[in-house]
């Protein structure tokens, strides 16, 4: 009996039950933060790094010292207003708006692409200018255009920059009238 006073006494002093429920939540939670950041800091540093490939477009290879042959983050590179332009049609004209976006690997890529922007923007109109109304109506048409716009892009920025800089050309808005 005197054994029983006895674990009475150290359950009372070990703390109310209330205390003990705090202290093991408030333990869990802060196990939970660290494991949080250690996943968060650390475990995201030792993702396996992508090796250097060619890069396919269109059917042909990329040399692998292209500066887009090695894959990257691909960043979208977007042009600061749309195309509104004129082209005929058989029954009558259409006007037509198509906003683009530019996909690049790597931020260097981005970079040269921001700075030739008015570059760009010329070239894109000047392809989309020599296009009618009955091609543009049919999604092949779209994707022939896409691909036309993607090739004098590239050429274009070779004669500036040396590299192929844009790996695609995206219409994210097309509305022809």
């Amino acid at each position: 009996m005197a054994d029983d006073k006895q674990a009475g006494l150290e359950i009372k002093q070990a703390g109310s039950p209330k205390k003990l429920i705090i202290t093991i939540v408030a333990l869990a939670i802060l196990a939970a933060a660290a494991l949080g950041g250690y996943f968060f800091f650390v475990a995201s540093d030792d993702a396996p790094a992508v090796p250097a490939e060619s890069v396919t477009q269109g059917g042909d290879e990329a040399a692998i010292g292209s500066p887009n042959a090695q894959l990257g983050t691909a960043l979208y590179v977007a042009m600061p207003r749309p195309f509104v332009f004129n082209v005929p049609g058989a029954a009558r004209d259409r006007i037509v708006q198509i906003k683009v976006q530019l996909m690049v690997r790597g931020e260097n890529n981005e970079e040269t692409a921001k700075k030739h922007i008015p570059l760009i923007e010329g070239t894109l109109l000047s392809v989309f200018a020599g296009t009618n109304a009955d091609e543009l109506s049919t999604a092949a048409g779209k994707e022939s255009l896409r691909d036309e716009a993607l090739v004098k892009v590239q050429q274009a920025l070779e004669g500036v920059a040396s590299a192929k800089v844009v790996e695609r050309v995206l219409f994210t808005g097309f509305v022809m009238q």
